[in-house]
């Protein structure tokens, strides 16, 4: 095959090309780098079978040649991107995908729409169905993300249901690991750095609120098999362990050996309380099941900070 991956510079969409290449099929990346980052494709630059265009998807789009799937995997993705970006986060959401559902439906590829667990907002539900609907406030500070990926997904059935595409929607829970941005406002990265640099762990609430956190690799494997194998009904995809933020930050506190201290600010308005996805769906139609513990996953992107840190590519916040 030979597919396109929108958001390719990014942190999930540059590991999405590495296993695409691994199976022997051709990607096309595409990125503008306003979140993502030349690094995390750099290792990729020369191979034949991976092309790079700088581009918004946003705007016009035109990609030559044949295309068997298109991944829209381009997004602020991070509370701190998104409330730095709103326009463009609401634009990559309505006009990207529109433009990213356009070419899959004139190339007569699959579309594969990457959202989130964010479409469920603050849930009343727990743990998260994907027949859950929803609590979200469309006019909060997180709408920008929560309701900008909430209309790809309709766009997205809409292109299924009246162009007949054949498309696949993922709610992406928690994902960490390595070529995550440092600072970027996620807690994983966000405790790992700053206990890596001797700052405070910064918990925003008391700590109890509740997140699923999943390591890159399962992430990217539920993201393959529902491409590859999977229906038009969305999927999540992420890890049903629970943990507390306060659980987190100690685990990062153990694993690093720091002597941060850990200090608590006031929580950000409409964060949710609790995340958690049920993945029967995923586990009966892709026999999918995430394996890798987040013990193991946080060890394995410690050392990874610490190596950006070592070769001086992570300031001081």
């Amino acid at each position: 095959m030979r597919v396109l991956i929108t958001g390719a510079a990014g942190f999930l969409g540059s590991h999405l090309a590495d296993r695409f290449l691994a199976e022997g099929h051709a990607v096309v990346g595409l990125d503008n780098f306003v979140t993502g980052h030349p690094d995390n494709i750099a290792h990729l630059m020369g191979r034949p079978d991976f092309e790079f265009l700088r581009h918004n998807i946003s705007t016009y789009t035109f990609v030559a040649g044949p295309l068997d799937g298109v991944l829209h995997f381009a997004s602020p993705a991070s509370p701190v991107d998104y409330l730095e970006h709103p326009i463009p986060t609401l634009k990559v959401g309505a006009l990207g995908t529109h433009n990213a559902l356009g070419l899959a439906k004139a190339k007569g590829a699959r579309f594969f729409l990457a959202s989130t667990s964010e479409v469920y907002g603050d849930p009343l539900v727990h743990p998260q169905t994907e027949s859950y609907w929803g609590n979200v406030n469309p006019i909060g500070p997180r709408g920008v993300y929560d309701e900008a990926k909430r209309y790809a997904e309709a766009m997205t059935m809409a292109y299924h249901r009246y162009h007949g595409i054949d498309t696949r929607i993922v709610r992406i829970f928690n994902t960490y690991g390595p070529r995550m941005r440092p600072r970027d406002g996620r807690v994983v990265s966000n405790f790992i750095v700053q206990a890596l640099t001797g700052e405070p762990i910064t918990i925003y609430g008391n700590g109890s609120q509740t997140r699923s956190f999943c390591y890159v690799d399962d992430e990217v494997e539920g993201i393959f098999r529902l491409f590859m194998h999977g229906d038009h009904d969305p999927t999540n995809i992420g890890n049903p362990d629970e943990y507390t933020v306060k659980q987190l930050a100690e685990i990062v506190v153990e694993l690093t050996g720091t002597k941060s201290p850990i200090v608590y600010r006031d929580l950000p308005e409409d964060d949710p309380k609790v995340r958690r996805p049920d993945i029967t769906r995923a586990c009966t139609m892709l026999g999918w099941t995430p394996k890798i513990p987040v013990r193991d996953g946080v060890s394995k992107t410690i050392e990874y900070f610490r190596e950006l840190i070592g070769a001086g590519r992570v300031g001081k916040s």
